[in-house]
């Protein structure tokens, strides 16, 4: 990876560890469902912004347009409210980890699903030090009456499950002739749509009070910086420095997400987190292999 490969990987952390505290200060004042349309109605008004700047046409025809609603179900819409509703419920930093298991849910769809995507020795030990991880998680709260922080974390779990579908899925975009900006728009266009009725019958937002300029502040910044210039970035990002060197990013998210959620929320967490989001990132780092095919060498 080269020097502007890593500020790239960095700034991407920053951009989707954001979310995570946008969203927190954005549900404190509205309810999830409206935070998820607000989130994606603006990025996909950014993304058509883009699309016209570079000249790419918006390609809502053919077998596209089925498969921009599933994509849009599997990898906004479903993880979405699940994550925005567990932050009603638990720290944004935590939400974050939780949420880093994504590459290891999308490794065993991806062996179920796919012929060419089957479990190697690596992957299985990641799995394992993964699920380890949630374990020590989850494992506190199961012992006492901290019973809405666990279900707040079911939520993350199941954001990452239904993410883990959309990776497999999303492969489908590769025969199709589309760029990746058309993807993003396509698929965040098509989530919009479907939850604009939702919204309107569970939330009633005609009905809700304005919220106060930090919400709306932590919306935009949501929809334009961690949604459509994160997009940007993650697939620049993907064409210079490959699938592999972009997952990184999963091990710095919650990073991010915990330093701001500190800084600016006071959220604390518990020595279990830690040592969760521990074994989280060494599962992650065995799935990579790098590490450890190093350490062999030496």
């Amino acid at each position: 990876m080269t020097f502007q490969d890593w500020g790239l990987l960095l700034l991407l952390s920053l951009l989707w560890g954001g979310a995570f505290f946008f969203a927190a200060v954005a549900v404190r004042e509205l309810p999830p469902l409206t935070v998820v349309v607000s989130r994606t109605g603006l990025a996909a008004l950014a993304l058509a912004v883009i699309l016209r700047f570079r000249g790419e046409g918006w390609r809502f025809r053919g077998r596209a347009l089925p498969a921009f609603f599933i994509m849009g179900l599997l990898n906004n819409l479903l993880p979405f409210c699940l994550l925005f509703w567990a932050q009603t419920m638990i720290p944004s930093g935590l939400a974050s980890i939780l949420n880093a298991t994504t590459p290891i849910f999308s490794i065993v769809v991806a062996h179920f699903l796919l012929a060419d995507e089957r479990m190697a020795a690596n992957k299985a030990t990641g799995i394992g030090f993964g699920f380890l991880g949630v374990v020590v998680l989850l494992g506190g709260n199961l012992l006492n009456s901290e019973g809405i922080a666990v279900v707040g974390m079911l939520a993350c779990l199941g954001a990452a499950l239904s993410y883990g579908f959309a990776g497999v899925y999303g492969r489908n975009f590769k025969t199709m002739g589309l760029s990746a900006s058309q993807v993003a728009f396509g698929q965040i266009t098509a989530t919009t749509i479907m939850m604009i009725p939702i919204v309107s019958i569970v939330d009633t937002p005609w009905n809700l009070q304005i919220p106060s300029l930090p919400v709306i502040a932590s919306l935009v910044a949501l929809a334009v910086a961690s949604t459509a210039l994160a997009y940007v970035v993650f697939f620049r990002l993907l064409a210079s420095a490959g699938a592999v060197n972009t997952a990184l990013v999963t091990l710095l998210i919650p990073v991010s997400a915990i330093l701001l959620g500190a800084l600016f929320l006071g959220e604390v967490l518990a020595f279990r987190h830690y040592a969760g989001m521990a074994l989280i990132g060494a599962g992650l780092l065995a799935i990579d292999g790098r590490v450890f095919d190093r350490i062999r060498r030496q």
